[in-house]
Protein backbone atom coordinates (compact mmCIF):
# COMPACT_ATOMS: atom_id res chain seq x y z
CA UNK A 1 0.00 0.00 0.00
CA UNK A 2 1.38 3.51 -0.97
CA UNK A 3 2.22 5.39 2.30
CA UNK A 4 -1.05 7.66 2.53
CA UNK A 5 -0.10 11.28 4.21
CA UNK A 6 -3.20 11.84 7.12
CA UNK A 7 -4.70 15.12 8.51
CA UNK A 8 -6.20 14.92 11.93
CA UNK A 9 -8.20 18.27 12.86
CA UNK A 10 -9.49 18.21 16.30
CA UNK A 11 -12.40 20.23 17.94
CA UNK A 12 -13.89 19.80 21.63
CA UNK A 13 -12.16 19.07 25.00
CA UNK A 14 -9.37 17.59 26.49
CA UNK A 15 -10.53 14.06 26.01
CA UNK A 16 -11.09 14.83 22.27
CA UNK A 17 -7.51 15.81 22.24
CA UNK A 18 -6.06 12.79 23.93
CA UNK A 19 -8.36 10.67 21.41
CA UNK A 20 -6.36 11.91 18.65
CA UNK A 21 -3.20 11.61 20.02
CA UNK A 22 -3.68 7.73 20.29
CA UNK A 23 -4.94 7.91 16.87
CA UNK A 24 -2.42 9.42 15.57
CA UNK A 25 0.08 6.54 17.20
CA UNK A 26 -2.11 4.25 15.60
CA UNK A 27 -1.76 5.64 12.20
CA UNK A 28 2.14 6.01 12.86
CA UNK A 29 2.26 2.67 14.06
CA UNK A 30 0.58 1.33 10.71
CA UNK A 31 2.80 2.82 8.43
CA UNK A 32 0.86 5.91 7.60
CA UNK A 33 2.67 9.42 7.51
CA UNK A 34 1.16 12.13 9.79
CA UNK A 35 1.18 16.02 8.23
CA UNK A 36 0.25 19.27 9.54
CA UNK A 37 -0.62 20.59 6.03
CA UNK A 38 -4.33 20.03 5.30
CA UNK A 39 -3.72 20.50 1.18
CA UNK A 40 -0.72 17.66 1.02
CA UNK A 41 -3.04 15.23 3.05
CA UNK A 42 -4.81 12.11 1.30
CA UNK A 43 -7.08 11.33 4.65
CA UNK A 44 -8.38 13.98 6.37
CA UNK A 45 -10.16 13.28 9.78
CA UNK A 46 -11.97 15.33 11.80
CA UNK A 47 -12.64 14.12 15.46
CA UNK A 48 -16.02 16.41 16.66
CA UNK A 49 -17.64 17.69 19.24
CA UNK A 50 -21.06 17.32 19.65
CA UNK A 51 -21.64 19.21 23.57
CA UNK A 52 -23.42 22.46 21.21
CA UNK A 53 -25.15 22.82 18.64
CA UNK A 54 -22.67 25.31 17.17
CA UNK A 55 -19.97 22.74 16.79
CA UNK A 56 -21.67 20.11 15.60
CA UNK A 57 -22.79 22.82 13.03
CA UNK A 58 -19.43 23.25 11.99
CA UNK A 59 -18.79 19.89 11.13
CA UNK A 60 -21.20 19.94 8.32
CA UNK A 61 -19.34 23.37 6.88
CA UNK A 62 -15.99 21.95 7.02
CA UNK A 63 -16.93 19.07 4.81
CA UNK A 64 -18.69 21.21 2.34
CA UNK A 65 -15.36 23.01 2.17
CA UNK A 66 -13.31 20.32 1.86
CA UNK A 67 -15.05 19.06 -1.05
CA UNK A 68 -15.50 21.89 -2.73
CA UNK A 69 -11.78 22.93 -2.45
CA UNK A 70 -10.30 18.92 -2.64
CA UNK A 71 -13.20 17.11 -4.66
CA UNK A 72 -13.31 13.31 -4.46
CA UNK A 73 -8.98 13.37 -4.86
CA UNK A 74 -9.23 13.05 -0.95
CA UNK A 75 -10.16 10.71 1.78
CA UNK A 76 -12.61 12.23 4.26
CA UNK A 77 -13.37 10.72 7.76
CA UNK A 78 -14.87 11.63 10.96
CA UNK A 79 -14.70 10.62 14.16
CA UNK A 80 -15.75 11.49 17.66
CA UNK A 81 -19.07 12.62 19.39
CA UNK A 82 -20.91 13.73 16.65
CA UNK A 83 -19.75 10.39 14.57
CA UNK A 84 -20.63 8.05 17.57
CA UNK A 85 -24.17 9.64 17.96
CA UNK A 86 -25.23 10.60 14.31
CA UNK A 87 -23.88 7.39 12.37
CA UNK A 88 -25.37 6.47 9.43
CA UNK A 89 -27.10 9.99 9.36
CA UNK A 90 -23.95 11.65 8.35
CA UNK A 91 -23.74 10.10 5.34
CA UNK A 92 -27.68 10.15 4.46
CA UNK A 93 -27.12 14.15 4.97
CA UNK A 94 -25.35 14.13 1.75
CA UNK A 95 -26.66 11.32 -0.12
CA UNK A 96 -30.01 13.10 -0.08
CA UNK A 97 -28.36 16.05 -1.02
CA UNK A 98 -26.73 14.01 -4.06
CA UNK A 99 -23.26 15.72 -3.04
CA UNK A 100 -19.84 14.05 -2.00
CA UNK A 101 -19.41 13.77 2.04
CA UNK A 102 -17.59 11.60 4.07
CA UNK A 103 -16.04 8.04 3.67
CA UNK A 104 -15.36 6.51 6.30
CA UNK A 105 -16.71 7.14 10.16
CA UNK A 106 -16.06 5.93 13.13
CA UNK A 107 -17.19 6.99 16.78
CA UNK A 108 -15.00 7.54 19.99
CA UNK A 109 -15.36 3.57 21.10
CA UNK A 110 -13.87 2.63 17.84
CA UNK A 111 -10.47 4.78 18.01
CA UNK A 112 -8.54 1.20 18.29
CA UNK A 113 -10.00 0.10 14.76
CA UNK A 114 -8.89 3.42 13.06
CA UNK A 115 -6.06 1.99 10.67
CA UNK A 116 -8.45 -1.33 9.94
CA UNK A 117 -11.52 1.06 9.26
CA UNK A 118 -8.74 3.24 7.04
CA UNK A 119 -7.41 0.17 5.28
CA UNK A 120 -10.60 -0.80 4.00
CA UNK A 121 -11.88 2.05 2.70
CA UNK A 122 -8.53 2.31 0.91
CA UNK A 123 -8.41 -1.04 -0.22
CA UNK A 124 -12.12 -1.51 -1.27
CA UNK A 125 -13.48 1.78 -2.14
CA UNK A 126 -16.52 1.20 -0.19
CA UNK A 127 -17.60 3.61 2.84
CA UNK A 128 -17.32 1.98 6.16
CA UNK A 129 -18.82 2.76 9.54
CA UNK A 130 -18.13 1.69 12.83
CA UNK A 131 -19.70 2.99 16.17
CA UNK A 132 -19.52 -0.48 18.08
CA UNK A 133 -17.94 -1.02 21.77
CA UNK A 134 -14.50 -0.68 22.53
CA UNK A 135 -12.59 -3.61 22.68
CA UNK A 136 -11.38 -5.21 26.28
CA UNK A 137 -7.79 -4.84 25.82
CA UNK A 138 -7.65 -1.24 24.28
CA UNK A 139 -4.52 0.34 24.51
CA UNK A 140 -4.70 4.11 26.17
CA UNK A 141 -0.84 5.10 25.41
CA UNK A 142 0.16 7.09 22.94
CA UNK A 143 3.38 8.64 21.03
CA UNK A 144 4.72 11.51 22.77
CA UNK A 145 5.95 12.30 19.03
CA UNK A 146 2.39 12.88 18.03
CA UNK A 147 0.59 14.68 21.49
CA UNK A 148 -0.22 18.55 21.29
CA UNK A 149 2.74 19.02 23.67
CA UNK A 150 6.25 17.15 24.31
CA UNK A 151 5.65 18.61 28.26
CA UNK A 152 2.25 18.42 29.15
CA UNK A 153 0.05 15.04 29.28
CA UNK A 154 -3.63 14.59 29.12
CA UNK A 155 -4.02 11.10 29.99
CA UNK A 156 -8.15 9.85 30.36
CA UNK A 157 -8.55 7.55 33.89
CA UNK A 158 -12.10 7.26 33.29
CA UNK A 159 -14.31 7.47 30.08
CA UNK A 160 -18.13 7.84 30.11
CA UNK A 161 -20.84 9.21 32.27
CA UNK A 162 -23.67 7.86 34.65
CA UNK A 163 -24.95 11.46 35.35
CA UNK A 164 -27.67 11.58 32.96
CA UNK A 165 -27.78 15.48 33.11
CA UNK A 166 -31.36 16.54 31.44
CA UNK A 167 -29.15 18.86 28.93
CA UNK A 168 -26.26 16.92 28.39
CA UNK A 169 -25.58 14.65 25.42
CA UNK A 170 -22.05 12.91 26.79
CA UNK A 171 -23.72 9.75 28.23
CA UNK A 172 -25.04 8.97 24.84
CA UNK A 173 -21.68 10.22 22.88
CA UNK A 174 -19.15 8.68 25.42
CA UNK A 175 -21.21 5.69 27.06
CA UNK A 176 -20.79 4.67 31.06
CA UNK A 177 -18.36 5.28 33.05
CA UNK A 178 -15.52 3.03 32.63
CA UNK A 179 -12.34 3.92 35.27
CA UNK A 180 -9.21 2.38 34.13
CA UNK A 181 -7.10 -0.01 36.58
CA UNK A 182 -5.01 2.36 38.78
CA UNK A 183 -1.89 -0.09 37.84
CA UNK A 184 -2.29 1.23 34.49
CA UNK A 185 -2.79 5.13 34.85
CA UNK A 186 0.14 4.97 37.22
CA UNK A 187 2.47 2.98 34.64
CA UNK A 188 1.50 5.40 32.01
CA UNK A 189 2.10 8.44 34.29
CA UNK A 190 5.42 7.02 34.95
CA UNK A 191 6.18 5.91 31.27
CA UNK A 192 5.11 9.95 30.56
CA UNK A 193 7.55 11.18 32.61
CA UNK A 194 10.81 9.01 31.99
CA UNK A 195 9.88 10.83 28.26
CA UNK A 196 10.33 14.14 29.78
CA UNK A 197 6.46 14.82 30.71
CA UNK A 198 6.10 17.25 33.02
CA UNK A 199 2.52 18.12 33.83
CA UNK A 200 -0.03 15.32 33.30
CA UNK A 201 -3.68 16.35 33.33
CA UNK A 202 -5.48 13.15 34.52
CA UNK A 203 -8.60 13.68 32.43
CA UNK A 204 -12.10 12.31 32.08
CA UNK A 205 -16.09 13.16 31.81
CA UNK A 206 -15.61 13.44 36.04
CA UNK A 207 -12.55 12.23 37.10
CA UNK A 208 -13.84 12.11 40.91
CA UNK A 209 -16.57 9.43 40.25
CA UNK A 210 -13.28 7.74 39.19
CA UNK A 211 -14.29 3.80 40.74
CA UNK A 212 -12.26 0.97 39.14
CA UNK A 213 -13.56 -2.90 39.41
CA UNK A 214 -10.35 -3.80 41.61
CA UNK A 215 -8.46 -0.98 44.20
CA UNK A 216 -5.69 -2.90 43.91
CA UNK A 217 -2.37 -0.87 44.63
CA UNK A 218 -5.00 1.90 46.13
CA UNK A 219 -5.40 -0.52 49.44
CA UNK A 220 -1.82 0.96 50.20
CA UNK A 221 -3.19 5.04 50.01
CA UNK A 222 -5.22 6.50 52.55
CA UNK A 223 -8.58 8.26 50.67
CA UNK A 224 -11.59 8.90 51.42
CA UNK A 225 -12.63 7.89 48.12
CA UNK A 226 -10.94 6.30 44.85
CA UNK A 227 -10.18 8.85 43.18
CA UNK A 228 -8.19 10.92 46.27
CA UNK A 229 -6.62 7.55 46.54
CA UNK A 230 -5.76 7.62 43.14
CA UNK A 231 -4.01 11.19 43.85
CA UNK A 232 -2.22 10.25 46.56
CA UNK A 233 -0.56 7.02 44.85
CA UNK A 234 0.27 9.37 41.35
CA UNK A 235 1.63 12.02 43.52
CA UNK A 236 3.81 9.37 45.65
CA UNK A 237 4.93 7.00 42.54
CA UNK A 238 4.90 9.26 39.17
CA UNK A 239 7.57 11.32 39.73
CA UNK A 240 5.90 13.93 38.13
CA UNK A 241 6.09 17.94 39.05
CA UNK A 242 3.23 18.95 38.52
CA UNK A 243 -0.33 16.93 38.71
CA UNK A 244 -3.75 18.43 37.37
CA UNK A 245 -7.20 16.94 37.28
CA UNK A 246 -10.38 17.54 35.28
CA UNK A 247 -13.27 17.59 35.31
CA UNK A 248 -14.35 16.84 38.67
CA UNK A 249 -18.83 16.96 38.79
CA UNK A 250 -19.62 18.66 42.83
CA UNK A 251 -21.92 15.84 43.95
CA UNK A 252 -18.34 13.32 43.95
CA UNK A 253 -16.11 16.13 45.19
CA UNK A 254 -15.05 14.72 48.64
CA UNK A 255 -13.20 17.20 50.93
CA UNK A 256 -10.83 14.70 51.17
CA UNK A 257 -9.19 15.82 47.64
CA UNK A 258 -8.18 19.06 48.89
CA UNK A 259 -7.01 17.51 52.04
CA UNK A 260 -4.86 15.24 48.84
CA UNK A 261 -3.51 18.23 47.14
CA UNK A 262 -2.64 19.75 50.44
CA UNK A 263 -0.36 17.02 51.10
CA UNK A 264 1.41 17.08 47.96
CA UNK A 265 3.39 20.06 46.36
CA UNK A 266 2.65 18.28 42.96
CA UNK A 267 -0.89 18.18 42.96
CA UNK A 268 -2.04 21.62 41.62
CA UNK A 269 -3.48 24.46 42.97
CA UNK A 270 -6.50 24.23 40.52
CA UNK A 271 -9.82 23.10 40.66
CA UNK A 272 -12.62 22.88 37.89
CA UNK A 273 -16.24 22.35 39.60
CA UNK A 274 -18.85 23.07 36.71
CA UNK A 275 -22.00 24.69 38.80
CA UNK A 276 -23.75 25.22 35.69
CA UNK A 277 -26.64 27.27 37.60
CA UNK A 278 -27.42 28.95 41.13
CA UNK A 279 -30.99 28.28 41.24
CA UNK A 280 -31.89 25.11 43.30
CA UNK A 281 -35.26 25.23 41.14
CA UNK A 282 -32.51 25.11 37.48
CA UNK A 283 -30.53 22.65 38.70
CA UNK A 284 -33.54 20.03 39.81
CA UNK A 285 -34.52 20.38 36.07
CA UNK A 286 -31.13 20.35 34.85
CA UNK A 287 -31.10 16.97 37.49
CA UNK A 288 -27.09 17.85 38.66
CA UNK A 289 -27.71 15.92 41.84
CA UNK A 290 -26.84 18.81 44.36
CA UNK A 291 -28.65 21.78 45.69
CA UNK A 292 -26.58 25.67 45.51
CA UNK A 293 -26.48 25.07 49.14
CA UNK A 294 -24.16 22.16 49.01
CA UNK A 295 -22.44 23.55 46.19
CA UNK A 296 -21.19 26.00 48.36
CA UNK A 297 -20.08 23.92 51.26
CA UNK A 298 -17.59 22.49 48.59
CA UNK A 299 -16.28 25.81 47.73
CA UNK A 300 -15.93 27.09 51.00
CA UNK A 301 -13.54 23.79 51.44
CA UNK A 302 -11.80 24.56 48.10
CA UNK A 303 -11.44 28.66 49.69
CA UNK A 304 -10.04 27.72 52.90
CA UNK A 305 -7.45 25.90 51.30
CA UNK A 306 -3.59 27.39 52.52
CA UNK A 307 -2.91 25.82 48.93
CA UNK A 308 -4.97 28.91 47.49
CA UNK A 309 -6.40 26.72 45.11
CA UNK A 310 -7.53 28.45 41.90
CA UNK A 311 -11.49 27.42 41.19
CA UNK A 312 -13.04 27.42 37.65
CA UNK A 313 -16.57 26.67 36.36
CA UNK A 314 -19.01 25.84 34.18
CA UNK A 315 -22.48 28.06 33.75
CA UNK A 316 -25.50 27.79 31.56
CA UNK A 317 -27.70 30.25 30.69
CA UNK A 318 -31.49 30.10 29.60
CA UNK A 319 -31.95 27.01 30.67
CA UNK A 320 -35.77 25.99 29.62
CA UNK A 321 -37.87 27.81 32.84
CA UNK A 322 -34.83 29.60 33.87
CA UNK A 323 -36.60 32.71 35.25
CA UNK A 324 -35.00 36.47 35.54
CA UNK A 325 -35.05 35.51 39.62
CA UNK A 326 -33.16 32.14 38.51
CA UNK A 327 -30.77 33.54 36.34
CA UNK A 328 -30.25 36.59 39.36
CA UNK A 329 -29.75 33.84 41.99
CA UNK A 330 -27.01 32.57 39.86
CA UNK A 331 -25.45 36.04 39.06
CA UNK A 332 -25.25 36.47 42.94
CA UNK A 333 -23.83 33.27 43.43
CA UNK A 334 -20.95 34.09 40.94
CA UNK A 335 -20.25 37.38 43.12
CA UNK A 336 -20.17 35.25 46.19
CA UNK A 337 -17.39 32.59 44.54
CA UNK A 338 -15.23 34.88 43.35
CA UNK A 339 -14.37 32.29 40.23
CA UNK A 340 -11.11 32.67 38.43
CA UNK A 341 -12.59 32.08 35.99
CA UNK A 342 -16.18 31.14 33.87
CA UNK A 343 -17.31 29.74 31.29
CA UNK A 344 -20.39 30.84 29.88
CA UNK A 345 -22.71 29.27 27.66
CA UNK A 346 -26.18 29.57 26.16
CA UNK A 347 -28.18 26.70 26.51
CA UNK A 348 -28.79 25.06 22.81
CA UNK A 349 -30.98 22.11 23.12
CA UNK A 350 -29.09 18.93 21.81
CA UNK A 351 -31.54 16.09 20.31
CA UNK A 352 -31.74 13.20 22.37
CA UNK A 353 -31.40 14.61 25.74
CA UNK A 354 -34.14 14.69 27.80
CA UNK A 355 -34.15 18.81 28.02
CA UNK A 356 -34.79 18.74 24.53
CA UNK A 357 -37.33 15.94 24.18
CA UNK A 358 -39.49 16.93 27.42
CA UNK A 359 -38.90 20.78 27.87
CA UNK A 360 -39.96 23.74 26.40
CA UNK A 361 -37.05 26.41 25.06
CA UNK A 362 -38.76 29.02 26.66
CA UNK A 363 -36.20 31.85 27.02
CA UNK A 364 -35.87 33.80 23.62
CA UNK A 365 -32.51 33.98 21.89
CA UNK A 366 -32.29 37.60 22.79
CA UNK A 367 -32.89 36.93 26.37
CA UNK A 368 -29.95 34.86 26.34
CA UNK A 369 -27.44 36.97 24.75
CA UNK A 370 -28.77 39.42 27.31
CA UNK A 371 -28.07 37.02 30.11
CA UNK A 372 -24.91 35.49 28.63
CA UNK A 373 -23.44 39.34 28.29
CA UNK A 374 -24.57 40.22 31.64
CA UNK A 375 -23.24 37.65 33.20
CA UNK A 376 -19.84 38.04 31.19
CA UNK A 377 -19.53 41.62 32.62
CA UNK A 378 -20.28 40.47 35.98
CA UNK A 379 -17.56 37.47 35.94
CA UNK A 380 -15.23 39.87 33.98
CA UNK A 381 -15.23 42.85 36.82
CA UNK A 382 -14.42 39.31 39.54
CA UNK A 383 -11.93 37.77 37.26
CA UNK A 384 -9.96 41.67 36.99
CA UNK A 385 -10.29 42.33 40.86
CA UNK A 386 -9.24 38.51 42.07
CA UNK A 387 -6.33 37.62 39.21
CA UNK A 388 -5.01 41.80 40.34
CA UNK A 389 -5.11 40.87 44.08
CA UNK A 390 -3.63 37.41 43.94
CA UNK A 391 -0.98 37.39 40.60
CA UNK A 392 -0.11 41.15 40.18
CA UNK A 393 3.25 42.21 41.19
CA UNK A 394 3.68 38.22 42.89
CA UNK A 395 6.11 35.53 41.19
CA UNK A 396 4.47 32.68 39.73
CA UNK A 397 5.93 29.17 38.41
CA UNK A 398 5.43 28.89 34.91
CA UNK A 399 6.19 25.29 32.61
CA UNK A 400 7.34 26.91 29.27
CA UNK A 401 5.51 25.30 26.51
CA UNK A 402 5.85 27.43 23.46
CA UNK A 403 5.79 30.94 21.79
CA UNK A 404 2.56 32.93 22.50
CA UNK A 405 0.09 33.26 19.66
CA UNK A 406 0.55 37.08 19.39
CA UNK A 407 4.20 38.89 19.45
CA UNK A 408 7.76 37.07 20.47
CA UNK A 409 7.04 36.04 24.14
CA UNK A 410 7.24 32.75 25.61
CA UNK A 411 3.81 31.34 26.83
CA UNK A 412 3.20 28.32 29.26
CA UNK A 413 0.82 27.99 32.80
CA UNK A 414 1.11 28.13 36.29
CA UNK A 415 0.17 25.52 38.66
CA UNK A 416 -3.26 27.08 38.98
CA UNK A 417 -3.60 26.65 34.72
CA UNK A 418 -3.11 30.45 33.99
CA UNK A 419 -1.76 31.14 31.25
CA UNK A 420 1.58 33.20 30.98
CA UNK A 421 3.61 35.47 28.30
CA UNK A 422 6.63 37.07 29.16
CA UNK A 423 9.85 37.55 26.87
CA UNK A 424 12.47 35.20 26.90
CA UNK A 425 14.87 33.04 24.82
CA UNK A 426 13.86 29.64 23.04
CA UNK A 427 16.35 27.74 24.90
CA UNK A 428 13.60 27.96 28.34
CA UNK A 429 10.99 25.84 25.88
CA UNK A 430 10.31 22.75 28.28
CA UNK A 431 11.86 24.37 31.66
CA UNK A 432 9.79 25.32 34.83
CA UNK A 433 10.91 28.69 35.53
CA UNK A 434 9.75 31.92 38.03
CA UNK A 435 8.12 34.87 36.21
CA UNK A 436 7.10 38.12 37.84
CA UNK A 437 3.38 39.23 36.93
CA UNK A 438 3.79 42.56 35.60
CA UNK A 439 -0.41 43.11 33.67
CA UNK A 440 -3.23 40.88 34.22
CA UNK A 441 -4.91 40.90 31.04
CA UNK A 442 -8.58 39.04 30.09
CA UNK A 443 -7.69 35.74 29.52
CA UNK A 444 -3.65 35.68 30.48
CA UNK A 445 -1.61 36.91 32.43
CA UNK A 446 2.31 39.23 31.42
CA UNK A 447 5.47 39.20 33.04
CA UNK A 448 9.25 39.28 32.77
CA UNK A 449 11.60 36.44 33.51
CA UNK A 450 13.36 36.18 37.54
CA UNK A 451 16.99 35.26 36.89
Amino acid sequence: MERKKVFIETYGCQMNVSDSERIATSLKREGFELTEDEGSADVILINTCSVREKAENKLYVRIGEIRKRRGKRVLLGVTGCVAQLEGEEIFSRFDRKGESGVDFIFGTRATGRVTDILKKVIDTGERVIDTHERESDYDWSFDLSVSHSKFVAFLPIIEGCNKFCTYCIVPFSRGREVSLPPEEVIRQVQRLVSEGVREIHLIGQNVNSYRPRDLGILERFPGATPFSRLLRAVAQLSGCERIKFTTSFPRDFHPDIVAAMEEHANLCNWVHLPVQSGSNAVLRAMRRGHTIEAYMKKVEVIKKSPKQIALTTDIIVGFPGETEEDFMQTVKMVEECEFHHTYIFKYSPRPGTPAAERMVDDVSPEEKRKRFLYLEAVQRDIQRRVWQETYLGKTVSVLVEGHSKKGNNLSGHTTCNKVVNFPGSEDLIGQIVNVRITECKNNSLFGELEM
